[in-house]
């Protein structure tokens, strides 16, 4: 297991397993009651449908779902994290999820309305002393294989907000992003669930991809 391993030594671990197999990413499976199964028929697939297709990835089709607390969490250099509701990690999966995150592995949190003050409490416990940055339209993550001048797309109405990028940034490298009142992952999921328009459909898996392309490629990795 990979439990115990720098940053260097994870980046490596990807370079290496992108020569025998394809790298899988995985959905966050957490307790406290909310649904952290949502959108996970077909979210995170398609996304990764539409990164092979778009970006020349090589990411294998299949999700796998990991908890906080488990030592395989190491193994997905991407690890998506959606819900509407609750959000409460025990002490040792915050010095797991916390050391994964150190170590070179990546979260991503996608709010589908409600779990907002919850997974603020939350993360505040695994990172006490970093705060959230909101990233500018100019960012480079809104400037990767697909162009977002204006920055995070509004995918779903909620509370009629402006969409926010909030990240954390550990040793300068980014960690975490916190994607708040845009709800890219209903926007990954196939057409028929939600009746979104194909633009937005477009929308939310081209700013998805970029997420994918940007993390990846600061880790010096490109499956």
């Amino acid at each position: 297991m990979l439990s115990r391993i720098t940053a260097f030594s994870f980046v490596l671990f990807l370079l290496v397993s992108a020569r025998s197999q394809t790298v899988k990413l995985a959905v966050l499976k957490y307790n406290g009651g909310g649904d952290w199964y949502a959108n996970l028929e077909t979210s995170l697939p398609n996304l990764i449908v539409f990164c092979n297709e778009e970006l020349n990835t090589n990411i294998n089709l299949e999700q796998e779902i990991v908890e906080v607390g488990s030592t395989q969490l190491f193994d997905f250099p991407f690890v998506h994290m959606t819900g509407h509701g609750n959000v409460v990690f025990s002490n040792s999966e915050i010095n797991n999820l916390r050391q994964y995150l150190e170590s070179g592995g990546f979260l991503h949190i996608d709010d589908n309305y409600g779990m907002d003050k919850f997974i603020r409490l939350e993360m505040l416990r695994v990172f006490p002393e970093l705060n959230w940055v909101r990233l500018p339209d100019n960012h480079p993550i809104f400037n990767q294989a697909f162009s977002f001048p204006y920055g995070l797309p509004k995918i779903h109405k909620h509370d009629d907000k402006d969409p926010e990028a909030l990240a954390l940034f550990y040793k300068g490298r980014m960690i975490c992003l916190y994607t708040y009142e845009s709800d890219l992952g209903d926007g990954w999921e196939s057409s028929a669930v939600h009746n979104d328009s194909e633009q937005k459909r477009l929308e939310a898996l081209q700013m998805g991809a970029n997420i994918i392309q940007y993390i990846f490629s600061s880790n010096g990795y490109s499956p």
